[in-house]
């Protein structure tokens, strides 16, 4: 590609799929199909670049419109027709195309350079003067909603009145003469809504609709995407201008979408959807429910013997899925776009190994097909197949999985609401897409397995559930009736399948997912041989397990959570939260020790605390046998074990009132008084509480150390690691490391053998951070909580601001994600980076893990790989996630590569 000039425009011939950052997924694709001789009509590609000087100028570049003139004169001389002439005009194709497929950017245009005077040329040279009509219509259509921004409805509800007026039902049975009325209409409503008439001059239609697609990157739905994809904001969108072909010229035309393979479930075959008579985004919009792609084969037998070469190509090609859309344009086949498709999670593991398989690829490059998210969704329940309800409608399956949620029919409301709702639209548009990422699942009445609701759920891994069109969609009255006069309204509670496509009134029973079953050991050797899904996962985690560097402990605080982490293959306990075990019908004892006022009444207290104690670390290190356990001493916020101050102080109140003083009750509020904290996150907690009640941390090191010597003696090799919480320096830690070492001491000489337990700290403190190689002096290991670490570097609460002013941040881009959920590189990162590197620096042998639930994010796990921790922990439901990303980890450190989708 020539580069001693900027250019903005390339002919597909020019480019290959390697450039997608200049040409787009989209533009790189088309050239990589017409250098391999597909048959792809021929165009020209704007590159991102001139979308990003148009966004940072407000104006086109400097040249652009020359360029764009000289590629439509070269297109023009190739297909020997003028766009818009009079006489059998040249008709062009707008689509965007983002270096990542985008859902929420501009939709195509077609069929631009006609208008009243092309129309009639493209009548005569067709010889088909409805065709010429429907796609007059189609471009005003497409162009008012896409490039004028009418609101859509507008246009449906006027094509609407025309159907009724002709009482036809589908738009193909509208004539020539219905279809100019339509296009009267049309003009009508663009002359109403913007001031002016619907242009007439071609090229002025095209120059309009490449800067529609460039101010599209920019749309609320488009950056909200990107948000949830975390994908740049800075990249930008190249534009694809291609020549018509034309679907809707009859039965011996029409328009797909075809998968190489099963995009929902991974299977080998002949999978997407069919819609004869009808022109690009008819079969993804659902208007008409398309047909299998099978039933080409009857249709058009030799159009769909080219289609099942040129996939076998496309897939060998690029080593991959592929989802290509094509068009027959009376009997000729055209390729129009090809994409390495989107996959369930199902479908990717399955794939992964397929490929792996056949060879295509490698174990590396299996590894980075398959991401932690995926697996995550792989574990989700799904409803129990033995369940006696009956469905009320049968759907077509396009995402699989279980949701339940309460019934909303449209966008907003599915935001407004949130989580546990079911999107149900008869289609749904780009510009549901807000709403599609709020709810657990999408139901539609119309469209096939290609269908915008079909794509997009199934690439956010949504259960879907589309064209049920024996539902009758009301969205005006938000409600929906099926057979036998079943109606389930806004707010009633509905069921969707995506495995089955089967929907139901009411909530359906979950069990657990059959990877589940898998991970905690319950399936028989032959279940597992009969479900391809966990057969691939466990493969996966065999390479990950074989690959990764990167230890993946658990957080577990009872013995049950230990024998999971240990099914799950923790390679040890990387939290065990002390707090935790003092809940529940234990949590009085912490009370009382807190509120003790004497010395005598607090080792009463922990003499009650100590068997406790004792039995919970037995059952712990019999569970982690020969793995480490790092247990963290108590650190309990005083607001979660104290009574509620102001409940309190009422209740005295009123007791008082009516004379009768409780003088208990009445003690009790002095002290909770005198304790009381206005921010207590940042108070008498961690190794503050160790301080100013020091038998508190001797009976807790004193459990841990009689519990591993009880395990000796039943021949175990209990590793117990002691942590100290909530460390701003090295001062604090020396004085509990001595008073942790003193007991282990005591201990071992009382069981006559050593008592070897590692000591070390937990970082939660950017002051802590900061001083990490002061504090390697002393400690052995280091631990990061990043859930505090991050409340403490960016000052805020987490309980207090996530329902607050989060989801502005978020939609503002201020994060691209919430930082308790994926851990901020640059901010909190840094801190972490700064402490491995002194710690080190001063304890070259320093273990160094993490243990908040960062450990069980997909891409903070590969950042902590990168910057060279030992271990990371997380809950036990996350160790398998963990795993896997430590090994995709691995693999792209030593390839130098990054993860395929």
């Amino acid at each position: 590609m020539d580069s001693t000039k900027r250019r903005y425009v390339f002919a597909f011939a020019e480019g290959d799929k390697d450039h997608k950052d200049l040409l787009g997924g989209k533009g790189a694709n088309l050239a990589e199909m017409t250098n391999l001789g597909l048959p792809v009509p021929p165009g020209f590609t704007v590159s991102t670049e001139a979308c990003r000087r148009f966004l940072a100028d407000g104006q086109e570049p400097p040249g652009l419109a020359e360029e764009i003139g000289e590629h439509l004169e070269r297109l023009e001389a190739e297909r020997g027709k003028r766009l818009g002439a009079a006489e059998d005009p040249m008709l062009v194709s707008v689509r965007s195309g983002a270096k990542f497929s985008m859902p929420g950017m501009m939709e195509t245009v077609l069929d631009i350079g006609l208008n009243d005077m092309s129309v009639l040329g493209l009548a005569a040279a067709s010889g088909n003067e409805r065709f010429a009509w429907d796609s007059y219509r189609r471009l005003i259509q497409m162009f008012g909603a896409t490039v004028l921004g009418i609101d859509a409805a507008e246009f449906a509800a006027a094509l609407a009145e025309v159907k009724r007026f002709h009482d036809v039902t589908r738009d193909v049975d509208l004539d020539a003469a219905a279809l100019r009325d339509v296009v009267a209409v049309y003009k009508r409503i663009v002359t109403e809504a913007t001031g002016r008439d619907f242009p007439q001059d071609p090229r002025e239609q095209l120059d309009m609709a490449v800067r529609a697609v460039f101010s599209s990157w920019n749309t609320e739905r488009a950056r909200v995407y990107r948000g949830r994809e975390r994908i740049p904001h800075d990249l930008g969108t190249a534009v694809n201008v291609m020549a018509m072909v034309y679907g809707n010229l009859g039965p011996d035309s029409g328009t797909g979408v075809a998968f190489t393979r099963d995009p929902a479930t991974g299977a080998p075959g002949v999978y997407g959807d069919y819609l004869a008579d009808a022109q690009g985004e008819d079969v993804v919009a659902g208007i008409r429910t398309p047909v299998p792609l099978q039933e080409l084969e009857r249709i058009d037998p030799v159009s769909f013997e080219e289609l099942l070469v040129i996939m076998t190509i496309l897939e060998d090609h690029f080593r991959d899925l592929c989802d290509v859309e094509f068009t027959i344009e009376r009997g000729k086949l055209w390729m129009l776009q090809t994409r390495v498709g989107k996959r369930t999670a199902a479908a990717a593991f399955r794939l992964a190994v397929q490929f792996l398989d056949d060879e295509l690829i490698d174990v590396g490059e299996a590894l980075g097909r398959v991401t932690g998210e995926q697996l995550a969704q792989l574990m989700f329940p799904q409803f129990d197949p033995d369940n006696a309800a009956e469905s009320i409608a049968e759907g077509v399956p396009a995402s699989p999985g279980a949701a339940v949620g309460t019934a909303v029919f449209d966008s907003a409301a599915a935001v407004r609401h949130g989580g546990a709702v079911i999107l149900i639209r008869r289609e749904t548009s780009p510009d549901d897409l807000p709403g599609i990422i709020a709810a657990k699942g999408v139901l539609t009445s119309r469209g096939g397995k290609t269908s915008h609701a079909a794509v997009v759920a199934r690439g956010m891994g949504k259960t879907c559930v589309v064209g049920a069109d024996a539902l009758e969609v009301d969205t005006e009255r938000r409600r929906f009736t099926a057979p036998g006069g079943v109606v389930v309204r806004e707010g009633d509670l509905v069921s969707i399948d995506g495995t089955t496509g089967a929907v139901y009134a009411g909530t359906i029973d979950v069990v657990p997912s059959a990877v589940v079953e898998y991970f905690e050991g319950r399936l028989t050797a032959e279940e597992r041989r009969r479900d391809p899904v966990v057969q691939a996962v466990a493969r996966m985690m065999v390479y990950a397990d074989q690959h990764r560097r990167l230890g993946v402990h658990a957080n577990a605080d009872t013995p049950a959570d230990a024998r999971r982490a240990r099914r799950f293959r923790a390679d040890g306990i990387g939290l065990c939260r002390t707090e935790h075990m003092f809940l529940g019908e234990r949590r009085h004892h912490v009370e009382e020790l807190i509120l003790a006022q004497s010395a005598a009444e607090q080792d009463k207290v922990l003499a009650e605390l100590l068997p406790m104690q004792l039995g919970d670390f037995v059952g712990i290190f019999a569970a982690m046998d020969g793995l480490p356990v790092t247990i963290r001493l108590i650190d309990p916020p005083l607001h979660e074990f104290l009574p509620d101050f102001t409940e309190l102080s009422v209740k005295v109140a009123l007791a008082e009132a009516r004379g009768e003083v409780d003088e208990e009750e009445v003690r009790l509020l002095q002290a909770v008084r005198r304790l009381h904290e206005q921010n207590p996150m940042l108070g008498l907690r961690g190794v503050r509480l160790g301080l100013v009640v020091p038998g508190l941390v001797a009976m807790q090191v004193r459990a841990i150390a009689e519990a591993a010597a009880a395990r000796i003696r039943a021949g175990d090799d209990p590793r117990p690691e002691i942590m100290v919480p909530l460390i701003g320096g090295p001062e604090e830690f020396e004085l509990m490391r001595e008073e942790i070492q003193r007991v282990l001491d005591d201990v071992a000489e009382a069981a006559g053998f050593p008592i070897r337990a590692k000591i070390g700290t937990m970082i939660e403190l950017p002051r802590a951070a900061l001083t990490a190689g002061r504090i390697a002096e002393h400690a052995e290991f280091f631990s990061f909580g990043t859930n505090d670490l991050t409340q403490t570097t960016w000052g805020f609460s987490r309980d207090d601001v996530e329902g607050s002013f989060f989801p502005v941040y978020l939609d503002k881009g201020v994060f691209a994600a919430s930082p308790f959920e994926s851990l901020d590189e640059t901010g909190v990162g840094r801190l972490v980076s700064i402490a491995v590197e002194e710690g080190r620096a001063t304890r070259g042998d320093l273990a160094i893990g993490v243990c908040g639930e960062h450990g069980g994010d997909p891409s903070s796990v590969r950042f902590f790989d990168r910057i060279g921790l030992d271990y990371v922990s997380c809950s036990p439901f996350r160790v398998p996630v963990a795993r896997l990303e430590a090994g995709r980890s691995a693999v792209a450190a030593k390839t130098g590569g990054t993860d395929t989708h």
